[in-house]
């Protein structure tokens, strides 16, 4: 499945082992302000086909490597802390999918997790 920034200098080819069943959002400081569904794609299934717009962001204890397209600002993926074989891939980027379509999905209570403990996205 291909994926892309809004402007499309970012372009990547994923693979959703389980489809859109791990769609989920997540409300920790950061992705309440991104705003983005996210679902899971193992690390072998993502490829970057064009990334050389492609910024990476991390905070707290940077173990999570959040990228974004650096001329459009839209989010692309992240890799998880919590699993550092997982990335998170965002649902409105992804060919044919509106989100509106994913909803309702779960939300993770990211404003009670904690890294030290559970790894973080």
């Amino acid at each position: 499945m291909r994926l892309t920034c809004h402007c499309g200098a970012s372009e990547l080819k994923v693979i959703l082992a389980e489809d859109l069943e791990t769609a989920r959002r997540c409300d920790c400081s950061f992705c309440r302000r991104r705003g983005a569904m996210n679902v899971s794609v193992r690390d072998g299934d993502l490829k970057v086909i064009r990334g050389a717009a492609l910024a990476l962001y991390q905070f707290g204890p940077r173990r999570a490597e959040h990228y974004f397209c650096s001329i459009c600002g839209c989010y692309t993926h992240h890799r998880r802390s919590s699993n550092t074989s997982d990335f998170g891939v965002n649902v409105g980027g992804l060919e044919g999918v509106n989100p509106r379509d994913v909803d309702p999905v779960p939300w993770l209570d990211g404003v009670n997790y904690n890294p030290e403990i559970q790894g973080a996205d």
